[in-house]
């Protein structure tokens, strides 16, 4: 059957469309398809670092279609079967039922008649796997055998250095691969089932161990005749004018290899097994095969994944991404060591037009969601943007997976904010802006940052989205502006961002759950809706503070301290609204009189059914997976009375006393708002002060247990 394809271009001809300005092979054709015909034009070869405009010939495009059948190219991504002088098989392009994809060899082209896409093979990687021009025919001329030209002499030296250094590379990864696999690997291998990396897992991102002896890794290449300057220029030994002897760079330490985006190894990244070990990390140096600033870890399989349909996330370790991909985010990222590079973002618009950044839920990963930011700002373009998901405080991709699998993290990346949101929330996070001089600060700050944009449409379409934001933020109540308030009421700002456990803010919206809590009081609305539902502040408060959960699973668990703590638990200031509700769901369970027996876990399982079996269920989980160690024993099931009251008892004195500091720090910001003096300052740096004591001192809860046999910690 013929099919139609006669008409098809002639072989030597891509279909593939053209997106560079270079005019030397654009040729109009005309393709049929069905009944219309369609122009189009065929793609250069590309310019860039690896090739002239005139490194691929047509002589040798030829010579690469002839030696490529494109049924061998297509079958290995599409089922075919022979249909007369061509093949056929269901579009890669679409979903459908019944086969309109055909292979003609003769003619050396495919046709998707479902679609309307065709081409030859070098058109076909490039769609099915969003590869450029360049790496499309480097892939072919791989599978074909066929040598790459190059430009030059000097370049011709330089590619071949290059080859000889993979094989090097390759050689130090099936070390580091057979080593984790032997006996001297077992500590390593310790540490990977430690973070619930499987074997299976282990393979696939080809993990490994570099053992603790200096010249191991030296001494096995040198064994197959790789001479110690090759060693040294791929990063694997340290030498130097003060070196009399080059020796390993990585020693006891899991060996992450990064690869380049053909699967080849051009560096690694190994973590320290000993805590005093510096650093943690250690990255290859810079090398001919490896720039971190240009790479990304796990870019290759991403960049499938994402080409595919998989969202692009960007997280900051190895073992994040490892964790994301084994979950089922294929499509995740990590920078190598460093902060977000121009290079690296670059990489990631050419994979998705809004990767989301997934940052730690601690101070560090609110810098770099920040740094991020100041980055992208100025390279923003038409559907080029950023979204930033936090995690909740405490808690990594890694640690997220393990506590809450997949739909944890589905929850947090289904919540990431755009970049605009991002943007606005920390210029108004923390500040006050109780006068016009200090609002039109603030107005001039924004003016500065949009000016850095330089795409003239994304910027001016986010001066008037954050125009109408400071105009919602700053509008009078009722529209107008009530004049001869007192001190309550004035000098209002917005609040700081909350430390751990502060839960929402003090307003007329506290207590009513799925309404955005109102930040402040007064003639000036503290802030926009925006702002609290905004990355950061959701980040801190859309999950119960740890306290809050480990208080209501004690009780949970132990219901019998309702016995002689009712009140003081009636008392209890909880920030989270769901908190609220799960306890006076506890309290009404507490009276009903067959939560009276006389034995103890007895109460606590009746307790739990009786939760579960409501309308709590939900909270109840919510809880569980708020509390992110296991190590505080005393609010467990099963653990020894006197362990129950210690641990209850640091709960609630640490509780009260951060409510106690909450309510200083409004007291203390208030004062310095309206006066700002050395004393003022003085008085808000001491309440902080005390305030991140007591979050140094909530660790000590932690061990209480020795009655329940359980190592007692020592403080």
């Amino acid at each position: 059957m013929d099919s139609g394809l006669a008409a098809w271009p002639r072989p030597g001809m891509t279909g593939a469309v053209d997106r560079s300005n270079n005019s030397d092979n654009q040729q109009n054709l005309r393709i049929l398809t069905g009944r219309a015909y369609m122009p189009i034009r065929l793609a250069p070869a590309p310019t860039g670092p690896k090739a002239s405009p005139m490194r691929f010939s047509p002589q040798f495009l030829d010579e690469l279609r002839a030696r490529l059948p494109v049924s061998e190219v297509v079958g290995r991504r599409v089922k075919l079967k022979k249909a007369g002088r061509e093949w056929k098989g269901l579009s890669p392009f679409q979903q459908e039922k019944t086969a309109s994809f055909f292979v003609n060899d003769q003619k050396g082209f495919y046709h998707d008649f479902s679609s309307g896409k065709h081409g030859d093979i070098i058109s076909f990687l490039m769609e099915t796997e969003g590869v450029s021009f360049t790496e499309a025919v480097e892939r072919l001329a791989g599978m074909a055998g066929l040598p790459l030209p190059v430009a030059s002499p000097d370049a011709a030296r330089h590619e071949q250095r290059r080859k000889t250094l993979h094989d090097v590379m390759e050689l130090a990864a099936k070390f580091f691969i057979d080593t984790l696999a032997s006996r001297v690997g077992a500590k390593a291998r310790g540490y990977l089932a430690d973070r619930a990396i499987s074997p299976a897992t282990q393979l696939q991102f080809r993990l490994g161990y570099a053992p603790p002896e200096r010249f191991a890794l030296k001494e096995h290449l040198g064994s197959h005749g790789i001479p110690v300057e090759d060693m040294v220029e791929a990063g694997l030994l340290i030498a130097g004018h003060d070196i009399p002897v080059p020796y390993d760079r990585f020693r006891d330490r899991v060996m992450f290899p990064i690869t380049d985006l053909r699967g080849r190894v051009i560096a690694f990244g190994g973590r320290s097994l000993e805590k005093e070990a510096q650093p943690k990390y250690l990255n290859s140096p810079e090398t001919p095969l490896f720039h971190k600033g240009n790479n990304l870890y796990n870019h290759g399989p991403a960049r499938e994944a994402a080409h595919n349909g998989s969202s692009l996330i960007v997280v900051e370790g190895y073992v994040d991404v490892i964790a994301m991909v084994t979950s089922g985010f294929a499509a995740t990222v990590a920078p190598l060591g460093t902060a977000l590079t121009e290079s690296q973002l670059a990489l990631l618009w050419k994979m998705a037009d809004e990767p989301i950044l997934c940052f730690d839920g601690d101070k560090a990963g609110q810098k770099a969601a920040y740094r991020a930011l100041d980055l992208a700002l100025p390279f923003l373009a038409p559907g080029k943007s950023l979204r930033f998901a936090l995690l909740p405080e405490g808690q990594d991709p890694d640690d997220l997976v393990r506590s809450g699998g997949r739909g944890a993290v589905e929850d947090v990346i289904a919540a990431a904010r755009p970049l605009a949101d991002m943007l606005w929330a920390r210029e108004v996070e923390g500040g006050n802006f109780a006068t016009p001089e200090r609002r039109a600060a603030l107005e001039a700050r924004i003016g500065e940052l949009t000016n850095n944009i330089r795409d003239e449409v994304v910027r001016r379409y986010y001066r008037q989205d954050l125009a109408e934001r400071l105009q919602r933020s700053f509008a009078p109540e009722g529209g107008r502006y009530y004049a001869g308030r007192g001190r309550a009421e004035s000098g209002r700002r917005f609040p700081p961002r909350p430390s751990r456990g502060a839960g929402r803010f003090a307003g007329p919206g506290r207590g009513k759950p799925g309404a955005a809590p109102a930040l402040a009081a007064g003639p000036y609305q503290a802030a926009s809706p925006q702002l609290a539902a905004s990355p950061i502040m959701r980040g801190q408060r859309s999950a119960i503070s740890r306290r809050e959960a480990l208080i209501l699973q004690c009780l949970v668990n132990h219901p019998w301290l309702l016995h002689e703590h009712l009140e003081e638990v009636a008392a209890l200031e909880l920030a989270h609204p769901e908190a609220h509700k799960l306890r006076a769901g506890i309290i009404a369970a507490f009276a009903n009189e067959r939560h009276h027996s006389p034995d103890p876990s007895e109460q606590a399982e009746k307790m739990r059914s009786d939760i579960e079996a409501g309308e709590f269920s939900k909270l109840l989980q919510r809880v569980e997976c708020a509390i992110t160690t296991g190590a505080v024993w005393g609010a467990r099931e099963g653990a020894a009375r006197d362990d129950v009251l210690a641990t209850w008892q640091q709960l609630v004195a640490l509780h009260r006393q951060w409510h106690s500091l909450l309510r200083e720090l409004k007291d203390a910001e208030l004062a310095l708002g309206e006066e700002m003096s050395e004393a003022n300052l003085a008085w808000l740096r001491d309440v902080k002060a005390r305030m991140a004591q007591v979050d140094g001192t909530e660790a000590l809860i932690e061990g209480f247990g020795e009655l329940s046999g359980r190592f007692q910690k020592s403080v």
